[in-house]
């Protein structure tokens, strides 16, 4: 594996981009600013390769950007209903960024901030320590991202996190993908699978009721291979509330710890295929409902809605304030410990 790394100055500090390139000539980059994905360069079905992660031109430009592209969310990935945070009995307000709810971790949330970072064997680690109290979250926090690039086209994300006081942990990666190239257009007709029989009805502002209900019957329902834009139009609050899919998926079998494979996505024409696995109970699908105005990308134009997706492995939104979600909760001792694996193939 080829890692080579350049540092750029911006007027948030020096943002520095790595590039890990394989033995075929595959090659992914990544930043410091919100450790973050900004291109992945693969092959489609002919040989040819082009980048599929969705980016901007300016390296910059990733700061407090609308999408969040490519980086990590946090310390609480999605949305927290009203900003209300319990934590061993103890309130928190955090700050209401996403109508009348917390989103991403504030923002000043992970994805917005620098991290520090090295290379170690053929892996990139990016690292930093949350103090205690940023956007009002307790506990000081230790996190690292690693991430490695294999021979085979497969990018693997780990994510760790320990804290000397009772938290809330929930990581994830938001890059959106275009299987056909990243200024290719909409991705509405690739086609998606999902593992996943059971889904998070919301409220208009996108906060789980607290029920998983199942998919069946529904245009929520991706367990047979479907295209994205087959029922994105359909009368259905799911898709009305957010102007297409973004919403929470349950992992159907999920038990903590175990790298399953949740979802499989199609390029219409590229022939290209991404399998998506994790140690996550969840998945949020975003159809880039709200790209349009969004930085420049490398070829100087801003995205239009729905011309990427991102599939989100990650804790289930607002689980803080659901008793029956799986728990976000970290304590002294305990190591938070996730895996999101994204494997390209044609």
């Amino acid at each position: 594996m080829k890692i080579e790394k350049q540092v750029v100055a911006s007027q948030y500090g020096d943002i520095t981009l790595y590039t890990l390139t394989n033995i075929s000539g595959s090659k992914i980059v990544l930043s410091s600013l919100g450790a973050g994905i900004v291109s992945v360069e693969v092959p489609d079905s002919e040989g040819r390769i082009a980048n599929v992660a969705l980016g901007y031109g300016n390296p910059a430009d990733y700061m407090a950007d609308g999408p969040c592209a490519g980086k990590i969310p946090g310390r609480y990935a999605n949305r927290i209903a009203g900003g209300h945070l319990r934590v061993d009995g103890k309130d928190y307000q955090l700050a209401v960024n996403n109508g009348p709810n917390a989103l991403h971790g504030g923002p000043s949330g992970f994805q917005n901030r620098i991290w520090n970072s090295r290379i170690v064997g053929d892996s990139v680690i990016f690292y930093r320590t949350s103090p205690d109290g940023e956007e009002n979250y307790p506990g000081t926090l230790q996190v690292e991202a690693v991430y490695s690039w294999s021979d085979a086209d497969v990018l693997t994300l780990e994510l760790t996190a320990t804290t000397d006081a009772p938290t809330v942990v929930n990581l994830t990666n938001h890059c959106y993908w275009n299987l056909d190239g990243e200024d290719s257009g909409s991705v509405l007709d690739h086609s998606l699978y999902l593992a996943a029989s059971r889904y998070l009805p919301t409220d208009d502002t996108l906060i789980p009721t607290g029920e998983m209900a199942p998919v069946a019957g529904t245009p929520m329902n991706f367990t047979v291979e479907k295209t994205l834009g087959e029922d994105i139009k359909k009368p259905f609050p799911a898709l009305e509330y957010g102007k297409g899919y973004d919403n929470c998926w349950v992992v159907d079998s999920y038990n903590k710890g175990e790298l399953k494979t949740v979802a499989v996505l199609k390029g219409a024409r590229s022939g290209r295929t991404l399998e998506v696995a994790t140690t996550q109970p969840a998945v949020q699908v975003y159809t880039g409902n709200w790209l349009a105005g969004c930085p420049l990308n490398p070829e100087g134009r801003s995205y239009e809605d729905y011309d990427g997706v991102a599939i989100e492995c990650q804790a289930m939104p607002d689980a803080p304030n659901h008793a029956d979600f799986p728990s976000t909760q970290l304590y002294p001792g305990d190591v938070y410990n996730e895996i999101i694996q994204f494997k390209f193939t044609v």
